[in-house]
């Protein structure tokens, strides 16, 4: 252990063969000499800030870049994304500067459509800021025998609003939202029949080829691993515009791919998939009245258009898997 020097009277607070700050050297002097071994205390670590990242279209980085009064390093850190939907880490400083200057631009904006952008930008930072713990979600990068491997991402989806949850746990490898879209399908037991369309972060993702809507960006150009490095972990999935099945993506964790197992792979759920064009949640909840009481006045026909029977306890999991092979 280090030794204090015999200290005299003008002399510099010193130990022998011990370098460190002033206030730690004049602690050790002031500490009465009883021949024990000295604890030293330790200064925290200082712990580097967090990135938080926001997901922003190429028009919203483009309005963020030419409207605004952003630093010169924010604006070079847009310019430098690659076309499309990208996600963009700033600091929480960064954020809160950005969301002042967002606001202030929306005031001035030279345009409708340049303001509506400058709004919508400002959700977001508002949302992330609020939400920080949330929005932090980090994965560990998946090995395997110490080696690095490929990553496969395991999902719960919750079809909201029903009680008992009707709900599957699926693991596959990084994928588009438009595969994500069919591996949806196949799990929980929909027939590929309506429009549908995902929201992360407040933006809307969707088939560009099926609906004609400019405020829909293409699910072929966002992927799990964006949505992860992003710090989402939660986005939702709607299908069916009109019944509105409103379902939640959670994504649980990563792991490292086996060898010997294919992707995608469902490994849990419960309860059958709602028959189609049944009204949505509260449609469905008739449904199970009529189907499950004989004396109901719409039994009978109910079971003829389900094709004879339905159990809502209903769920094989190596069914789905079998149809996620085809």
């Amino acid at each position: 252990m280090p030794r204090r020097k015999q200290a005299h009277r003008g002399d510099k607070p010193t130990l022998e063969g011990v370098q460190m700050p002033g206030w730690l050297a004049n602690l050790l002097l002031d500490t009465p000499d009883t021949g024990e071994p000295v604890i030293l205390p330790v200064e925290p670590a200082k712990r580097k800030p967090r990135p938080l990242g926001l997901i922003l279209t190429s028009r919203q980085r483009q309005t963020l870049i030419h409207p605004t009064r952003l630093k010169r390093k924010i604006k070079d850190r847009l310019k430098k994304s690659p076309e499309g939907t990208q996600f963009v880490e700033f600091t929480q400083k960064e954020l809160e500067e950005m969301q002042q200057e967002v606001n202030e631009a929306t005031l001035f904006a030279p345009t409708p459509g340049e303001k509506r952008t400058l709004q919508t930008v400002a959700k977001k930072i508002q949302d992330v800021l609020r939400d920080q713990d949330f929005f932090s979600f980090r994965v560990k990068t998946p090995t395997k025998g110490g080696k690095k491997a490929d990553a496969i991402y395991q999902l719960k989806i919750t079809l909201q609003g029903t009680k008992p949850p009707i709900w599957r746990r699926v693991q596959t490898k990084d994928c588009t939202l438009a595969l994500l879209h069919e591996i949806i399908q196949v799990a929980m037991g929909w027939q590929f029949s309506h429009l549908y369309d995902f929201e992360v972060a407040g933006e809307r993702y969707g088939d560009r080829q099926l609906i004609d809507d400019v405020e829909w960006e293409s699910d072929r150009r966002m992927k799990l691993s964006q949505i992860v490095r992003a710090g989402h972990s939660r986005f939702t999935y709607v299908y069916d515009m009109g019944d509105n099945w409103e379902h939640t993506i959670q994504i649980e964790k990563t792991l490292a791919a086996e060898p010997k197992l294919k992707y995608p792979s469902c490994i849990g759920g419960a309860r059958a998939c709602p028959p189609e064009d049944c009204g949505g949640v509260w449609g469905y909840v008739d449904f199970l009245k009529a189907v499950q009481n004989p004396r109901h006045k719409e039994h009978d026909e109910m079971l003829e258009w389900v094709g004879g029977e339905f159990d809502s306890e209903a769920f094989d999991a190596d069914d789905v898997n079998k149809q996620l092979r085809r």
